[in-house]
């Protein structure tokens, strides 16, 4: 399965941090060692650090980790802006990750978001959990 460019969702990218050693944290992992490029916009990372900052997650990561792996992450991402609106999940606040796979063209994305994977494939591009995406590195 070709990952080099990848749209990975709020929620697996927190359980990356939060629970390293779990399948989200290893999805992380192959992608940084394969030299993957993780595509991000100003909304998506904002939404991550946002979450992230919550109180309660105090007690999985220290300040100092939440900013390290921030700023680990941007240094691995390629910045997108998207320029088209979709509509086409039944989240709307869904829609932006489907916007950021297409606008940088990427090759699937990644998430464990039921109503994201609903819509696989999108636009010919593949949607997929964490538990898919390990399983199809083999």
């Amino acid at each position: 399965m070709k990952a080099d460019r990848v749209v990975v969702d709020t929620n697996v990218l927190i359980s990356a941090l939060l629970l390293p050693q779990g399948k989200p944290g290893a999805v992380m992992r192959q992608l940084a060692a394969a030299g993957a490029t993780v595509l991000l916009s100003r909304v998506t990372f904002l939404e991550l650090a946002t979450r992230l900052a919550r109180p309660k997650f105090d007690r999985y990561r220290t300040t100092e980790q939440m900013t390290s792996y921030l700023d680990w992450l941007a240094d691995l991402a390629e910045w997108v802006k998207p320029s088209v609106s979709i509509f086409d999940c039944r989240d709307p606040d869904d829609n932006r990750f489907l916007e950021v796979l297409l606008a940088g063209e990427g090759d699937l994305l990644i998430t464990g978001d039921k109503d994201l994977l609903a819509l696989n494939p999108y636009e010919g591009r593949p949607i997929i959990t964490p538990a898919a995406f390990l399983a199809g590195q083999q």
